[in-house]
């Protein structure tokens, strides 16, 4: 007779797990990392300062609030300290979310391509994820709206969204938000926002501050380059604050981190720095990819979704092979239901020729 183990929570045998962008190929040579959105420039040269400086007390837990974090994030924000929570990683505070305010029998909704992440906190809580239909690779308002029942307690929005690179402009997200009955969770997952410099756009803050229902996650990881450290915060309304700290790990948030998160977001001159590289590179790749004969979604972050034709010897998975083999590492997205392109995160001026020049010869090659 075999012997009985100990089983999980109904459903968490369904959950897919989570798999993070490649970083080795197997070209034998210099390999380009870029399919996990990092930035080319690495952290601030005063966050890995500061990072070093902490190891001279390893020894000491953290102060348990990560206060003088959210205070540097309230002081370059203007907002209020006792209104943000900070985690490991924006993605541990949306599983607290997910865990606070979903349960048996409710819903959340996510858009169709939205980051996957949302399905796996949904599962994980013991709700069911609601998918609803995007229009030409944006959230579309009046599906999410559709999609709402009964059940609905959360509306997990990623603006701008990855792996698609739309946002959705302001009076957008306030008609989402003002068609929401006002116990649902509008979460709005602004994880690439320093980068948008489009005049519609807002990465949450105000409907925070002016709502009951809101919540903005943030993360270090990106246009910071702190995403070995897994750091992030949210802003949210007092009582979901109350609720997310009685649930949170004491301790979630290492000295490392936060000294290397201060640092981070006070240097405004760094992170200008990147998001103008940023800005330039994602022009040109558009523009050079295009080119090419490949079609580019336009996008606001530091990434491009690149669409490959359907006919043998062009498909994305062809093209993921080819440049593989070149050193060059893109995302493949079809657990997004996107199984026709490939994600390219903005790299170095050389990694970006490279992609380019690489495509070119795929592309040429099979003409």
């Amino acid at each position: 007779m075999s012997k009985k183990i100990p089983q999980p929570q109904s459903g968490i045998l369904d959950i897919e797990p989570y798999r993070a962008g490649r970083s080795a190929a197997p070209s034998g040579g210099r390999v380009f990392k870029l399919s996990s959105n990092e930035t080319p420039l690495g952290p601030s040269p005063k966050a890995r300062e500061a990072f070093l400086a902490a190891v001279d007390s390893l020894e000491l837990y953290p102060e348990g609030s990560a206060a003088t974090l959210r205070m540097a994030i309230g002081n370059r924000y203007g907002l209020n300290v006792e209104r943000i929570v900070c985690g490991a990683g924006s993605d541990e505070l949306l599983h607290l979310l997910a865990q606070a305010y979903l349960g048996e029998g409710d819903e959340a909704i996510a858009t169709e391509h939205g980051f996957l992440v949302y399905p796996i906190v949904t599962a994980a809580a013991g709700a069911k994820l609601v998918s609803v239909k995007e229009t030409g690779l944006r959230a579309d308002v009046d599906a999410i709206l559709a999609g709402v029942t009964a059940r609905t307690k959360i509306i997990f929005l990623a603006n701008p969204n990855n792996p698609t690179g739309s946002y959705l402009p302001v009076d957008e997200v306030k008609r989402l938000h003002a068609g929401l009955r006002s116990d649902i969770l509008l979460v709005i997952d602004a994880a690439y926002s320093e980068y948008v410099s489009a005049n519609d756009y807002e990465c949450g803050i105000e409907l925070v501050a002016t709502n009951e229902n809101v919540v903005m996650t943030r993360t270090f990881s990106k246009i910071y380059g702190l995403a070995a450290l897994r750091l992030g915060w949210m802003y949210a309304p007092a009582h979901i604050v109350d609720v997310i700290n009685r649930i949170r790990g004491p301790f979630n948030v290492s000295v490392p981190a936060m000294e290397a998160g201060i640092a981070s977001i006070g240097d405004v001159e760094f992170m200008e720095r990147a998001r103008v590289h940023n800005e330039a590179g994602l022009s040109w790749l558009t523009e050079q990819i295009r080119a090419i004969g490949l079609e580019v979604a336009p996008s606001v972050a530091n990434f491009l979704l690149i669409r490959f034709p359907d006919e043998a010897g062009r498909t994305a998975a062809d093209a993921d092979a080819f440049l593989m083999s070149r050193g060059l590492i893109l995302r493949q997205v079809a657990s997004y239901g996107l199984p026709d392109c490939l994600r390219l995160t903005v790299g170095s001026s050389e990694a970006n020729g490279l992609v380019v020049a690489a495509l070119k010869e795929f592309m040429d090659a099979k003409s």
